[in-house]
């Protein structure tokens, strides 16, 4: 089976237009999703259909050609089983890292991952465990644009078409941002911007905060305010100290990170703008 990804201007027959092509070459659909957004007038279409016959995927293709051009879509075909290769990166923090190899081992995330990289040696025994590429790239204000110039023959060099920051505590240049937009994903504590820099989850405590969470959003050169992808929310009362709201906030983040990714990987996530249609 495969999966295609479509947005263009809302225009009438479209929907019809995919389905046609699809019937007219032997490709059943299986799943089907779309969403007009009437604030752009862009239109967005996810569809997982299976060939029924030898070739039938590539008559489709054929066809389809013409469609997209009369309705000037961007579109992309996608096999559904295909992982996606990703690269992690990380820095002492572990618990989303320990997740996703846990889900990567289990076949319960398709991704492929290529190795993981560190501005500290913390994981690398976690990582070399799974058998995975550990690549230790220790960052100082003399080194930064060295570091991610490694960091970016890194991706290149494995073919990584997803970048994963879980918990890494460096900030990526708007250079970096920019030549992997919509393909670096972020994961934060909510409190952010109202408790920024240190010990987020005690200042969050002084001020009796009463909800804490997650935000899993694709990274930009505007920190931690990029398209959102995934969230998740806790209630807590006066009595959740520091130590238990940042256990439950480990928790979160590990979540919400993964359910981003798996959006990602079953390609449901378009970026539109400074926010996300999740298809």
């Amino acid at each position: 089976m495969y999966i295609l990804r479509l947005h263009c201007d809302d225009r009438p027959g479209v929907v019809a237009a995919v389905a046609t092509a699809l019937s007219n070459t032997e490709c059943n659909i299986e799943e089907s999703a779309q969403f007009n957004d009437h604030l752009s007038g862009q239109f967005f279409m996810r569809v997982v259909f299976a060939p029924l016959n030898e070739g039938a995927k590539e008559n489709f293709e054929a066809a389809f050609q013409d469609i997209a051009k009369t309705f000037t879509m961007s579109w992309h075909i996608t096999p559904v089983d295909a992982p996606v290769r990703t690269l992690i990166l990380v820095s002492k923090a572990d618990h989303c890292l320990n997740d996703l190899l846990y889900r990567w081992r289990t076949k319960h995330l398709n991704i492929d991952i290529a190795g993981v990289v560190s501005n500290h040696e913390t994981c690398r025994s976690l990582v070399e465990e799974h058998g995975l590429a550990f690549h230790h790239l220790p960052v100082s204000k003399n080194n930064k644009s060295k570091q991610e110039a490694a960091l970016n023959d890194i991706i290149e060099q494995e073919n990584a078409e997803l970048v994963v920051l879980a918990r890494y505590m460096q900030v990526l240049s708007s250079d970096v941002c920019s030549k992997y937009t919509g393909r670096i994903i972020n994961i934060h504590h909510s409190f952010l911007p109202g408790f920024k820099g240190a010990k987020p989850y005690h200042q969050a405590y002084e001020r009796g905060v009463k909800i804490i969470g997650a935000t899993a959003h694709f990274a930009t050169a505007d920190l931690d305010e990029g398209p959102i992808i995934e969230q998740e929310t806790v209630r807590i009362d006066h009595a959740t100290g520091p130590d238990k709201m940042q256990a439950l906030g480990r928790d979160t983040e590990a979540r919400v990170l993964a359910r981003a990714i798996q959006l990602y990987t079953e390609r449901r996530v378009f970026l539109h703008g400074g926010r996300t249609v999740i298809l």
